[in-house]
């Protein structure tokens, strides 16, 4: 009886070892998708007063864990039984992550003409502007954890089925995890900073170090909003790149992070468009 259950033990010591080991190289192959994963989450996190910041993030948060219980088992079954399938979804989420990408740019460019009207629309109803800023940053989240997960999956693939679970769902709590609590630290910079101040009663390095860190969050924000949307372009282009064979051949002297940011600008520009002779249908269509 003791002989048995000491073999059990072995047995699952021996299968954590495998994950961790395998762990480690998912990480590795992940890390550009979740340095990615940050700038994207960091960017939809922000933009609130300080007394919402931390409830968005962790409605965020909670929001990003559902995602990962729904990916992963599902993930896991296509692999076995439809295995071409994930492809397609990788590809369905490329066009949807360039269409966030190419419309941030343009929200960019057309800047001054729009704050108004979403300054207006904040000032309306301003619990309806932060529920679906939370729905779009977990959308943003959903099509990622995508990513995340089936690029761990990917590593893999030659280990034993329990070996495979339990390193997608360590990447998957680490995606989560480790993303929004650095996130967390961002959004809470200033307020950090003014505990410095006030300890230090403003005089010193930790009062400089506070003054710093509470002027430094505006940039951090602004920085992390562009380097956000450089992101989507990347993570959208390298889905592109990784799975349309004709594309992956596409103009193979060119960098490849130039050409995959112009792939996704190129069908973030044709989706914009596709919504936009849709919306005018639908209006058409409404007035009838």
């Amino acid at each position: 009886m003791a002989s048995g259950i000491f073999a059990i033990l072995d047995d699952i010591a021996a299968l954590m070892d495998d994950v961790a080991v395998a762990s480690k190289i998912a990480t590795k192959k992940t890390a550009a998708i979740l340095g990615d994963d940050l700038a994207v989450n960091a960017e939809k996190a922000t933009g609130f007063v300080s007394s919402r910041e931390l409830p968005v993030l962790w409605a965020i948060t909670k929001g990003s864990t559902l995602n990962k219980i729904i990916i992963v088992p599902i993930v896991l079954l296509l692999n076995i039984y439809f295995p071409d399938f994930i492809k397609y979804i990788l590809i369905l989420g490329g066009f949807y992550l360039a269409y966030e990408g190419v419309e941030k740019i343009i929200e960019m460019i057309f800047h001054r003409n729009e704050k108004s009207n979403v300054e207006e629309l904040e000032d309306i109803d301003e619990s309806k502007a932060e529920q679906n800023k939370i729905k779009a940053a977990v959308t943003t989240d959903f099509i990622l954890s995508i990513e995340i997960v089936i690029i761990a999956l990917g590593t893999v693939l030659d280990k034993p089925l329990a070996v495979q679970i339990g390193t997608v769902s360590l990447i998957a709590l680490l995606a989560t995890v480790g993303v929004y609590g650095i996130v967390a630290l961002i959004v809470r910079m200033d307020d950090f900073g003014y505990r410095l101040i006030k300890k230090s009663n403003g005089e010193g390095f930790l009062t400089s170090l506070g003054k710093g860190l509470v002027k430094g969050l505006p940039f951090v924000i602004k920085v992390l909003g562009y380097v956000g949307t450089v992101a989507l372009l990347m993570v959208s282009g390298g889905i592109f790149d990784h799975n349309i064979e004709a594309i992956h051949h596409w103009l193979p002297n060119l960098n490849v992070t130039v050409k995959q940011i112009i792939l996704a600008i190129i069908a973030g520009i044709l989706v914009v468009l596709l919504v936009k002779v849709f919306q005018s249908l639908y209006k058409v269509v409404a007035r009838k």
